[in-house]
């Protein structure tokens, strides 16, 4: 009978020089070889990547054992799959489903980031010797609309690209006049109305009151949300910080300097090493923690922000200001009163470490954040800004309403893109009605 699981596979390859654990479809015709040397030319994406990439295929896989006789064109197949993942398999009259696959219908941006990960690996089957044919999504001659809305996505693109003054027009001339045969599928438009922010008035509580249990304070808790709140991290970025990472301002007296670095080619502490993955593996047992898989206690996301230095870094800007030094205080204590050192058998050298001395996890600061929304009578959920991405929220709105150019709100919160901080500077239908209040009061 056909099947498809998922399996872990110690994979040696031959381009990267060295053995890789990777996720692998097992089905009952053996290892999916090309999607495992796929995902091993793609070493350098995300675990997040090479997961979503392992279930969009297998989900494609359970399909075609679903209805292996009823298409003859592996184009028609994926049309009909781009379908059901909207649609769903069940037949809700009958309440069956003759696939046995029992689907639920699937959001329209979910599905489409389904497919763009099958087509991503099809295309690099295609490129392989004897494999041709093997494009599921081919393409197609553009029509003269299509054609056009190619080329808005051309110099929309170009306009936001590095020099962007050298790249090929002639190519894209060519590339524009072709378009997928199944493309994504069409999304509402949505505005988003607002920032769900952590609420103003309750975060000296949440780091007062919050974070204190029987009368004794959680510094290391206290210190990473202030670096969400009034730092503007995301919370996997907190997790690759070394110690020395946090630092006395050598020019700002009495406040705190953090700097981010890449989490794998940022500058070594020890600068006999290349870099930090260099440095990680051997001087302890550790690695980045971007090289863990997404389902491993250790590992920590990075989102590529936009970094200020050569030695891949940038640095965390406090709002307000005068929080930089209260950080550093909190800083202090946890270095002073609360950080476990790692046993010298086992060192490493990331900041906030556990009650055994080991990187502490995000999961178990999450337990730690949510349980501190609820101690000051708060619901975590992220429609109510409570959980730790609120933080960041709050961050990038607080920076609008002191009246920071987009420009200005890039920088701080290390976007690539000056429009990926639209959502803090766009106007919300509250602001539009204070607006027209104070145009009417006038």
């Amino acid at each position: 009978m056909p099947y498809v699981h998922k399996v872990k596979v110690s994979y040696h390859s031959s381009e990267v020089g060295k053995e890789l654990l990777l996720p692998a479809l097992l089905t009952d015709k053996g290892l999916v070889i090309s999607h495992l040397r796929y995902l091993a030319e793609n070493y350098f994406k995300s675990e997040s990547w090479k997961e979503r990439s392992l279930f969009s295929v297998r989900l494609l896989i359970s399909f075609i054992n679903a209805n292996e006789s009823a298409y003859e064109q592996s184009t028609k197949l994926l049309r009909e799959f781009s379908k059901v993942l909207v649609t769903g398999t069940i037949d809700y009259d009958s309440v069956d489903d003759k696939s046995g696959l029992f689907w639920q219908a699937r959001k329209i941006p979910d599905a489409n980031n389904i497919l763009h990960h099958i087509t991503h690996y099809t295309d690099y089957l295609a490129l392989q010797d004897g494999y041709e044919a093997s494009r599921i999504n081919p393409f197609r001659k553009a029509t003269s609309v299509e054609v056009r809305l190619n080329w808005c996505a051309y110099y929309n693109k170009q306009a936001n690209v590095f020099l962007n003054h050298l790249s090929s027009k002639s190519e894209a001339y060519i590339k524009n006049q072709q378009v997928r045969q199944i493309n994504s599928l069409l999304e509402p438009v949505i505005r988003q109305e607002k920032v769900v922010q952590f609420p103003k008035d309750k975060i000296d509580s949440l780091l007062e009151s919050g974070f204190s249990k029987r009368g004794k304070q959680d510094f290391k808790s206290q210190a990473i949300t202030m670096l969400l709140h009034y730092g503007g991290l995301r919370k996997s970025e907190v997790f690759h910080l070394f110690v020395g990472d946090i630092t006395l301002h050598p020019i700002h007296k009495n406040e705190a300097l953090v700097r981010v670095y890449h989490p794998e080619y940022g500058a070594s502490p020890d600068p006999s090493f290349a870099n930090r993955s260099e440095y990680l593996l051997k001087t302890t047992r550790y690695k980045p923690r971007t090289q863990y898989r997404n389902t491993e206690r250790l590992f920590a996301g990075w989102k590529a922000p936009l970094l200020t230095s050569k030695q891949y870094f940038f640095e965390v800007i406090f709002s307000p200001a005068e929080k930089a030094s209260e950080f550093l205080l909190v800083w202090a204590n946890y270095l002073k009163y609360q950080r476990v050192e790692p046993p010298k058998s086992d060192p490493h050298p990331f900041a906030f470490t556990n009650s055994s001395g080991q990187p502490e996890t995000i999961k178990n600061y999450q337990r730690l954040h949510k349980n501190a929304v609820e101690r000051i009578g708060l619901v975590c959920k992220k429609e109510y800004g409570t959980t730790e991405h609120g933080h960041r929220h709050a961050y990038g709105y607080r920076l609008r309403k002191q009246g920071l150019t987009q420009v200005e709100i890039q920088k701080a919160m290390h976007h690539k893109s000056p429009f990926s901080c639209l959502v803090y500077i766009q106007p919300t239908s509250d602001d539009v009605r204070d607006y027209l209040k104070k145009a009417h009061d006038a």
